[in-house]
Order: structure tokens, then sequence, then C-alpha cells
């Protein structure tokens, strides 16, 4: 049946989904049903596993209007199936913010006392209590999905979900006008049948539904359907053992997964249920739990703070809070109230143009500062899951799954042996009809051979080496959060690192200050605490035009803040709860000058002492980092007149300035400063007029009051860089992985920044791309500023080449590109098609706001660019979660959004985190290369058997699976990494040439072994068909004879005879020979015999076999079902073993590791960039290229276009002549390919 196109819904966002709707068909049911008792269950759980089948099995398609099931499907690449139930809810509306007043006009119908909920609607704990009369009952359909409730919508016929207030588009000035008297009773729980309780509830499951969640997985199933196989056969101490490996499996798997979600648990209950005090239509204020909000509430913030509950714009007041658990930043933020008046009041309110006015979820009110007589107010704009807190757990709740080559290829791989099992088990079945084998015997044996290719044991020894590489993480004082993501950072080949706190200190020193005089600059002054500068306005903005507050007794807030504030010297005083009660107007937080800094002169002086030096912070405008700016409202003690103070980015205050206070020098000046990496703070002052009252100011409109400015100058902060940065950004360019700096700050200081720790070599050029958006019926630009390059160096790192820069040796110098935040937001929308070019060589991107971060790592992933992403955690949450390798180096709860944490705040964690990602990825391959021949050998030793109707005896076995297999797999993957990390990169898929080459070449060699000897020892002159009365040891060695076995009890199966004994012993050998041939060490790894406990096990079994092979043990002979063989057969059989071995080691080592990877391979091994070809000026390199060439050739290899997207971008760039862009040139949008000279 051919299926209806989806209805998309969630369009245009990361959960957008297609949906097909379903209702129950009974004929296919029975269908089902029948076929679920003729498989014995089987149906049942394939169905399960595959949702998709499972609806379409079991329903027909209808239109989603009148379906009873939906079947949704993710758009991304990973195209995840998911089902849902609809189910019905009844209202007397059909949507949230619907007018409740015309419900008196008819009466109630029989029956319905209350509307809360139907039968099918009882998740909601709450109910609606209708009035005593209602139109008619409105019948809504919903569904819910990853903690998400969404709405059948009959207008656009899709199903939508609620998020909050912000769906009525309310303006700022309709929230303080319709919305900040609160809601009636009647009104909030009609509200909260559509949001639900408030409240982000991560329900623990009961051990019960995870084991059952956990059993169904189908690799337990399969063996399940092992074990009960074997115990068919009487093999029950293997089937035990799998077993009991399978419940300690289960067990940690359980343990694990209970203990994340009880981590989560604890993590969002701090706030899940509180008291809160909640404004109602009538003036009223009761008291209510946190879960009964609903957006439209308003609450009121108490003098001693809370943790917030929910999403909250703040109305009337101004509140204190740190934001940690969101930012990662613990420095305490002022959220004002939301404008009620002027063109800001105009806007549509949304939480994140208004986050300086909005209290999100789970971040701690810490004071709140208010009128006398009135409260601190705040409207519910958002509940639940839709909080930011909300929708940070529903990403940690359902991730996206780690889109990682060697999880599919694993797969792949295992199918493959699936094919190779399905050949043995129709050899078995037609081998055994032809010598007239019982019909039980033949479905227990082909079966088995299913059993025997796909090993049982294959998952937890591929999750050993992971577990291993987290807990040397842990050592070094890196956390993760994500284990299956290590992988993912052994093929990291770019890293994105934040500036400030990351590559720079902290903290930032003041270098000094340069004030401006009659239009131009004085000499800078290295200190602001002069006494001649007390009353200048220089040092009142410096004093006065920060977020700081006393918390405690201590100050608290921004470190730059702090900083400027400290190097006045001044005092901060604020108002107290009396103080501020007793005033009618607000009382302003004071800021004055230590007595002793007032000059005489001015108290003495009958004509200044009215101007006293104290001055009041009547209203503040936070900083934003939208404008790049903050400003503040202040009162000298004294004056009529009201001042207004404004610091910010240089190039934006200078713009808000009156042009004549601007020096001419300013831009020059600038440059300078920001050159030698110095951080530059521009300040303004403007007087207000006379007739501005303390109340008119609490309404005025920023952007009327941030005009008009006079420039008063520059605060020049010092930020140092951090002792590491400089020598891990080299380690790291060494080995080939491409560097970013993305930053908040100026693009002078970032480019500096970036010159001074190497990021950007002497010799290397900068191009800043600056682009403007259209304006007046001119088409957007972009246009092209070369940097002036720095004095060459004589060091002779001025002449180094980066590998990732071969593609440009024609050109004279490399180069580099920087972008700032407006840039790069002109050209994401307007020049699409330059975008991935600039970011095959952009290097600094400044200004960016804390999205465009993380729309640049989604950017850099589109051109198949392995990304990591490093920060602070402060507005660097959205790119670590959105990064293949996200570090924090924030040890706050924001480090939940990042898959590592690291206890070290610099980037010396990320060569640590790569060199144990190329490890485990290693390990990785080594494990299941091992595990993959493991299964063949034992199924080639199989299938020979049965070709004589034997088998393996139950304990051979037991002593290969656990023995050996076991012993090998876990100690095999306890190499720690290599000490350095190389420029070469590991391979992240299994199906590449190198890999696939190297598991066939030892395939064929264990098979023709096997078959040698299983030949070679019925050409013997002493074999014959083994009985218990067989003496073939006294042929060479009488002493040894066994000639008195007794027959065992499962002697009708065939499992002793010489044959068995022969493969037993070789196939043993080769277990342990592959093992060692693939546990490779360096580059990546350290040596295995580095690695003891492998060593040691390695040396224990080699010793034990060749042990009982030379000197045979009755005892064990017995166990192991074993026959004694002659002693010359014996010493045979240790020389097949040596040859076996020597010839896996020869081709492994030689063939696969100098001669493929290195001459065919090479070029696809972990280059940025492709690189020039080999050159021929000397007689070796001669050959080597054309041994390179021929091998290319044979392997299909020559002329292959590059498989990942940025290494094609570079090789069409190489023959463009005109990029990079010449200087002084300008690209326009409506024709990218032409450009016209412009003067920069």
């Amino acid at each position: 049946m051919k299926t209806k196109e989806p209805t998309i819904i969630n369009q245009g966002l990361e959960d957008e989904m297609e949906v097909w709707g379903y209702r129950p068909c009974v004929w296919k049911m029975i269908l089902v049903g029948v076929g679920t008792v003729c498989s014995g269950g089987l149906l049942l759980l394939l169905l399960y596993w595959l949702p998709e089948w499972g609806v379409k099995g079991t329903c027909t398609h209808t239109s989603l209007r009148d379906a009873h099931t939906l079947l949704l499907r993710t758009t991304d690449e990973f195209s995840r199936w998911f089902r849902a139930k609809v189910h019905v809810m009844l209202a007397p509306g059909r949507e949230p913010f619907d007018s409740l007043d015309r419900m008196s006009t008819a009466p109630l119908p029989n029956g319905a006392g209350d509307y809360g909920i139907s039968a099918a609607h009882d998740e909601h704990h709450g109910k609606y209590e209708a009035p005593v009369q209602v139109p008619h009952i409105e019948t809504i359909l919903y569904f819910t999905h990853h903690s998400t409730k969404y709405y059948w919508n009959d207008m656009m016929q899709n199903f939508e979900f609620y998020i909050g207030l912000e769906d009525v588009k309310v303006s700022c000035a309709s929230i303080h006008s319709d919305h900040s008297a609160g809601l009636s009773k009647t009104l909030q729980d009609y509200r909260r049948l559509f949001f639900g309780e408030n409240e982000i509830t991560v329900r623990v499951p009961s051990l019960f539904k995870l084991l059952i969640k956990e059993v169904l997985n189908p690799f337990y199933i399969f063996q399940l359907f092992s074990v009960i196989l074997w115990s068919a056969e009487d093999y029950y101490y293997y089937a035990t053992a799998i077993v009991f490996m399978s419940v300690i499996s289960i067990a940690t798997s359980l343990y694990t997964i209970k203990k994340q979600y009880v981590m989560l648990h604890d993590m969002v209950a701090t706030h899940s249920v509180v008291r809160v005090s909640v404004c109602r239509g009538n003036k009223e204020i009761e008291q209510a739990m946190s879960t009964d909000l609903v957006p439209g509430d308003v609450i009121i913030v108490p003098a001693n703070g809370m943790v917030m509950p929910c999403d909250a714009v703040l109305i009337h007041g101004t509140c204190i809070v740190n934001e940690s658990m969101l930012t990662g930043e613990s420095v305490p933020v002022t959220k004002t109230s939301l404008p009620s008046s002027g063109e800001d009041a105009a806007w549509t309110y949304s939480t994140e143009e208004h986050k300086r006015h909005t209290l999100f979820c789970g971040t701690h009110v810490i004071q709140t500062r208010f009128y006398a007589g009135e409260l601190v107010e705040a409207v519910v704009v958002r509940t639940g899951f839709s909080t930011e807190k909300g929708q940070l757990v529903r990403s940690i709740l359902h991730p996206k799954p780690a889109d990682f080559k060697l999880y599919r290829d694993a797969y792949l791989f295992l199918l493959c042996l699936v094919g190779v099992a399905g050949i043995g088990f129709i050899y078995t079945i037609v081998l055994s009809i032809m010598k007239k084998v019982p019909a039980k015997t033949i479905i227990i044996e082909s079966l088995d051979i299913i059993t025997i290719t796909v090993p049982p044991a294959l998952p937890a020894a591929m999750t050993a080496g992971i577990v291993y590489a987290q807990r040397r993480l842990k050592r070094v004082g890196i956390f993760c959060i994500s284990p299956q993501r290590i992988n993912m950072c052994g093929q990291l080949n770019l890293v994105c690192f934040d500036k400030t706190g990351t590559l720079t200190e902290d903290g930032l020193d003041l270098w000094g200050v340069q004030m401006v005089e009659d239009g131009s600059f004085s000499p800078p002054e290295a200190d602001a605490a002069e006494d001649s500068l007390v009353n200048s306005a220089f040092v009142a903005c410096m004093a006065t035009c920060h977020s700081l507050t006393k918390i405690e007794g201590e100050l608290s807030g921004d470190p730059l803040d702090l900083k400027m504030f400290s190097a006045t010297g001044w005092i901060l005083e604020e108002p107290t709860e009396e103080e501020t009660t007793l005033h009618n107007p607000i009382m302003p937080t004071v800021v004055r000058p230590p007595k002793q800094s007032i000059p005489e002169a001015n108290q003495n002086n009958p004509l200044t002492q009215n101007m006293s030096c104290e001055i009041g912070i009547v209203r503040q405008f936070p900083f934003s980092s939208t404008l790049q700016r903050m400003s503040v409202v202040v009162r000298r003690l004294g004056e009529k007149h009201m001042d207004a103070y404004l610091k910010g980015a240089p190039e934006v205050v200078a713009s808000l300035c009156k042009q004549h206070t601007v020096p001419q020098s300013f831009t020059e000046t600038l440059e300078t400063y920001t050159k030698q990496g110095f951080r530059v703070i521009a300040l303004a002052h403007r007087q207000l007029e006379s007739k501005l009252s303390w109340h008119k100011v609490q309404s005025l409109s920023r952007d009327l009051l941030e005009t008009n400015l006079e420039f008063l100058g520059l605060i020049i902060m010092q930020n140092k860089i951090k002792e590491e940065t400089a020598s891990v950004l080299r380690e790291l360019r060494q080995a080939n992985i491409r560097t970013l700096m993305v930053t908040g700050d100026n693009m002078m200081t970032a480019i500096s920044v970036a010159r001074d720790c190497g990021m950007i070599r002497a010799h290397e050029r900068v191009i800043i791309a600056e682009a403007a958006p259209p304006k007046d019926f001119q088409p957007a630009s972009i246009t092209w500023h070369y940097t002036e390059n720095p004095v060459q160096t004589k060091d002779n790192q001025s002449v180094e080449m980066n590998l990732e820069d071969g593609v440009y040796a024609r050109q004279e110098q490399s180069y580099h590109f920087a972008v700032t935040g407006r840039a790069f937001a002109v050209i994401t929308e307007h020049f699409p098609q330059v975008l991935q070019k600039l970011a095959l060589r952009a290097t600094v991107f400044a200004r960016m706001a804390p999205d465009q971060k993380t729309q640049l790592v989604e950017v850099l992933q589109s051109i198949d660019y392995t990304v990591g992403m490093c920060g602070d955690g402060a507005n660097d949450c959205g790119a670590l979660k959105r990064a293949h390798c996200g570090i924090s180096l924030s040890e706050l709860e924001a480090s939940v959004a990042s898959p590592f944490t690291s206890s070290t705040a610099n980037i010396s964690c990320v060569p640590n985190l790569i060199r144990e990602g190329r490890a485990a990825l290693i390990t990785s391959f080594c494990v299941f290369k091992f595990m993959a021949l493991y299964s063949i050998i034992q199924y080639l030793s199989v299938t020979l058997l049965y070709s004589i109707l034997s088998n393996l005896g139950d304990f051979q076995f037991l002593f290969i699976d656990i023995a050996i297999i076991l012993i090998i797999a876990f100690t095999m993957s306890l190499n720690p990494a290599w000490k350095e990390l190389v420029w070469r990169r590991p391979p992240s898929s299994l199906i590449s040439g190198p890999l696939l080459f190297s598991v066939l070449t030892q395939i064929i060699t264990c098979l023709i072994f096997q078959v040698l000897a299983f030949l070679l020892v019925r050409q013997q002159s002493w074999y014959e068909t083994w009985t218990p009365q067989s003496d073939a040891c006294n042929a060479s060695r009488s002493g040894l004879s066994h000639g008195l076995n007794v027959t065992s009890p499962h002697d009708h199966k065939n499992i002793k005879n010489y044959e068995n004994t022969t493969l037993f012993y070789v196939s043993s050998f080769q277990y342990l020979a592959v093992a060692i041939v693939f546990s490779k060490g360096k580059p990546f790894r350290q040596p295995s015999y580095r690695n003891w406990p492998f060593m040691l096990s390695c040396i224990a079994l080699y010793t034990f076999l060749l042990f009982i092979m030379l000197y045979p043990v009755r005892a064990i002979d017995n166990f192991l079902e074993i026959v004694c063989v002659p002693h010359d057969w014996r010493i045979t059989l240790v020389i097949i073993v040596i040859v076996n071995a020597a010839v896996s080691f020869i081709l492994e080592i030689l063939i696969v590791d100098i001669v493929l990877r290195r001459l065919v391979f090479r070029s696809n091994q972990g280059l940025n960039l492709p690189t020039e070809p080999p050159s021929s000026d000397t007689p070796k390199e001669a050959n080597q290229h054309w041994a390179s060439s021929f091998l290319s050739w044979l392997f299909c290899q020559t002329n292959k276009p590059p498989r990942v997207l940025y290494m094609h971008l570079a090789l069409e760039l190489q023959d463009n002549t005109d990029w990079p862009p010449r200087p002084s040139t300008v690209t326009y949008a409506s024709n990218p390919q032409s450009r016209l000279s412009a003067p920069l």
C-alpha cells in the first residue's frame, strides 16, 4: 500500500517530525495474533523493535483528525520512528488563552459535574472545576511525545504545542496592562488543562520496568535463544556461563541507568514543589503550590529570594539572580522590570530578546529591590518542560543518538557475519541430510552455527575499552556523562575555543585609563583613584556604571565591573529594607569616595560644599550582549538634575556620542590597544533635563536615554593568556587539528590574542570579512579588509607551513579569515555559498552571540568536520551541546549540558581527551576485529568437524570462550593512550581498505592452517576412527598411553576424535595469535608489552596450551575431551602453530601497516585539507611515488574524490584564482561572482 504524504509538525525546529495517522484494523490484528502464536512471540518482538512495522501491521492509514495512533519519524539524518497514542480531552474552550467570560449562557450538560479530564486524560493531577453554567464542551485531541503535549488545531489541520504566554504574541506594554492583575482560580484551572502541572518530572522507572526494557534488547533475546539451544544440546556448563555473564551485564547496566535517572531527578527536584504567593484578579494574594502555576499567573518574589519554579517576566521591582544553572556563570545578574512605555514597550515579548527582564526556572533569586509599599511581581510566561530548564532536562532525557560511523559499520559487519552464518546454516542442513542425520540433530546443529558466528560477548567487550578510557580520564580530572562520545573525540579534526576564561585568564587587570579633554585624548594614566579625579565625570562613570551588589556584606558581580569599581577606591552602600520602607521614592544604591579622597578645597570651600561627592544610582539598564553596552541614571546629592552614564564596546559607544566629542584619533588609538591584546571599554556621559522626576526615569526608554552622549574616554584592561594555552595550541597544530577562536570580545583584541597564542602565526595574513545587510535598495555586501602583518620574526616558525596549508602552496603566504557576529549573521542569511568557503579558512570569530556560536558549530559540521568545543560554561552551553565533543571548564550545573567537564580550568584537558579518544577508538577496532576473527575461527573449526559429524565439546567451548576470549578481550583494552598526539588520525570506519584487508587476510590464513591440520591428521599412518580402545600414543610414546580411557556420556556426539583434538589445539593458538597481532600500540596507544595484564594473560595461556599439548595430563584431557596423539604429531602441530603466527604477523605488520596504510590509504588518514602530490626529487621518493600509484590503481583508489566536504571545497578553491578575495574588494549578494573595487 502506498503511504500517503506525511504532515510535518514542529516545522523548522530542531525536533521537526513527519506524522501519519492510523486507526486499528481488526483483521490485521488477528493476523498478527496468529503470527505471534506461530512464531513463539518472535513476531511481537519484531514489531516492538520496529515501531513503523508495529503500527502498519495492526492499523490502516487514516487522516490525522480521525487517527487513534500516530506514526512519527524525525526528519534529521537518523530518521528515528516513534508511535504515539491519541487521547481525548474535554474542555469548555479550544485554546488555552480563550476567554471564558461567555460561560454563563447555557446550562450544564447532564452528568457533567466537572470537565477536568476524561479517562484518556488521566495524566493530569488537577481537575477543571467548571462554573455552574457553560455553553458547550469541546472535544480536544492530543498526544504526548518526549514530555511535550501536542494538541489538534482544526484550522491548521495539524497538531501544535503550546509554549506559554508568548503564543499570543503579547507586547511588553500589554503584559503590564492586560496580564499584571493575575488570573482567577477558574481561569487558572482551565489553562492547567492545556499546560499541565508546573513540574519538570523526571520519573525514575522501577527496576522491573528497566529490567523488561533491557531484557527485550535484541542482543539479550539472541542470548536467550542461544542458551535454549545449548541446553537442548546438553551444553549446560557453557549455557550457565553465558547466563551468569548476562546477569552481571544486565545488573551493571540497570545500576548505571538507575543511577543516572536518580541523579537527574535530584538535580531538577530542587525547585519542583515550593509554596508561592499568587495574585488573583480581585487583587487578593493567596498561597499556592508552585505546581498549580500556569502562564498568565502573577507571582510575588519574596525579599529574601527564592529558586524560581517557572519562567517569569518582572513587571515590578528589580532582582539579583544567580543563573549558574543555565549559563555556567556564577556572577549574579541584575534583572529589571519590563518596560511599560516608550518604543521598547511596543516590542513583542520574547524570552530570548528580553532575557534581562526574565527570571528563568531553576535560577536562584538572591535579593530583590522594590518601591516602598509595592511588591516585586512577575508574570509567569512558561511552565514545566517549556521552561529553559525544562528544555535542557528534556534534551538530556531524550538525546539525539550519537552519529558515529564506527557504530553504523559495526552493524553492517554483524550483518556480514549473519550472512556467513547463513552459508554455514545451509551447508550444515545439506551435509546432514546427505549423511541421513536425524531431523532433531539437523535443526539443533544448523541453528548452533548461527550462535557461533555472532559472538554473544561482543557488546560487553566493545564497551570495555570505553569504560577503561573513562576511568583514565577521571584520573586526570575529566568527567564524562556520555561515554559513547569518547570514541568521537578520537576523530576530532577541529576545536573551537572560547577566549575569555578559556584561552585567557578569567580576571582582567586595569592597565590604565585614557580620558578625553577638549575633544582629544590625554596621555594614559595608570591610576584612576587620584584625588584630582574624584569629581570628574570619568571616575563618576567608573563608580556608578556597573551591576555590582552587596551579598552578605561582600561586593559581588561581573569581574570586569569589580576591577573597574575597585580601581576608583570608592565605597558602595545599599539601602536596607527599613530605609526602603521609610521613603516614598525608591532608595537608591549610593556610591561615594572615601573621606580622605575628597579634596580639602572642596570640603572647606563654601561654594562647592553643596556639591556632594555622593552619587545615587536611580535606574540601571543592565549590560546586553546584543547591544554591547550598559547604562545607568544617577543623581549627585545636592544637584537638581540627573546624569546618564554609559559604558560598552568602544565602536558602539562612539556611535552614540556627539561626533565633536569623539577624538579624531579614536580609531587609531583603539587599534593601537586592541592590536596589543588589551580589552578596551569606552565611557560616555549625558546630563539629563531638570524636569525629569524619579518616577519618570523609571519608565524612560533606553533608546531615548542612550543618545547625544559626550565621549569621556577609554578604560584599558589587560587580559593575560594562560600559561598552558600556547603550548596546547602548538601541540594541536602539530597533530593536524585545526583551532578556532569564538569570542564575544572585540575583533582586533581577538586577532591579537590569536597571534599571541600561536593560533595565527607571524607570517600568516588575516583577512577581515565585514558584511553589511541590504539598505536603501543596495544589496547585502561583504568588504574584504587585509590587516597589516606584524614585523616578521627571525624565528624559524615564520617559515614553517602548516599541513593544512599545503593546498595553498602556490600562494606566497597562508591566510586566515576573521568574522564578526554581525557579519556572520549577514553572510549566513545572504551569502550561503560564501559561508562554507569562509568556514574552511576562518580562525577568529569575534562579537559572537551565544546562539551564533551554536550556528557556527552546525556550519562546521555541515562541511564534515568533527567538531570539538571548549568553553568555560558562560554563554557556551548551546555550542557545547551541539558539538561532537563539548568540553566545559566550569564545574557548575551548566556542565550537565556538556558531555565532558574538566576540573582543571585550562585547555590542557583537550589534548588529553583527544589522546584518550584515539586510544579508545583504536581499542574498539582491535576488539571488534578480534571478536570477529574469534567467531570466524570457531565457525571454521565447527564447520570442518560437522563434515565428519563431530563438534567441539562443551568444556572446549567453555575453555575457549571464558579462559581465552573473555580474558584476552578485556585485557587487550587496557593499553593506555600514547603520550603524544600524532598528525595522523585513526580511521573512523570499519568498512575501510586497510581494516577489511587486515580481517580478510587473517581469515584466509586461519582457514588455510585449519584445513591443512585437518587434512594432515587424516593422512597420518596411525590415524583411525577413534574409539575408547584406540591407543595412538603408543606409536611413539608408550608411557603416555590413554588406552584405558572410559567412554564419556557425550561420546554419542563423536566429540573425542583426532580431528577434534587437532583443531582444538590449532584454533586455540590462532585466537592468541590474532589477539597479539590486532593489539596495536603506537602511534595511538602504548605498546602492548606495557599492558602487563594482557601480556601475563597471553604468556599464561601460551604456557598452558604448550604444556598440555607436549606433556598431556590425563585429568585435563578428560575434562577438555581431547584424545592422546603421538608425540611426533604434537611437534608437527607446534610447527604449524608457529608458522601460522609468523604468517599472521607478517601480513598484518608488513603488508597492512607498512605497505597499504603508508602508500595506498595515506591520503585519507587525518589530513584536514588535501596535500600536494609527493615530489619526485630523489630516486627513493620517485620509487615510493611509483609504488603508491601502482598499489592505488590495484586497490581502485586512484582519482577518487575526497570523502569529506571540506576537502572537496579545498580542492575546488585550489583552482579558483578569485579566492581569497583581493584587498579592498566588495562582494555583493545579487551577483556573488562580481566584485567592485572599494577603498578601505
